[in-house]
């Protein structure tokens, strides 16, 4: 437990930050996922409109600080990758 005022304010913002990243984290995840599973099933159409929600996804993770910017590159062309190949 906190004991000074400073302390108290600290652990609120930490809990604000925590569930604002992992909203943020959730999201490029679950987008991605969303991705991976249209290619496997072999709906092309659908995962070229949803490519740029998970670029959309990641970039404010990235931009936010969730992830570095170069794992959103990585994350990114891997997205990208997958599209190519499948």
């Amino acid at each position: 437990m906190p004991i000074t005022a400073s302390a108290e304010k600290a652990l609120r913002q930490s809990k604000k930050r925590r569930t604002r990243n992992l909203q943020k984290t959730n999201a490029y995840k679950a987008v991605f996922k969303e991705l991976k599973k249209m290619i496997a099933n072999g709906q092309k159409d659908e995962a070229k409109k949803t490519l740029p929600k998970v670029y959309k996804a990641i970039d404010k993770a990235a931009k936010t600080g969730v992830i570095k910017k170069n794992k959103a590159a990585r994350l990114k062309s891997s997205a990208a990758k997958l599209m190519v190949v499948k």
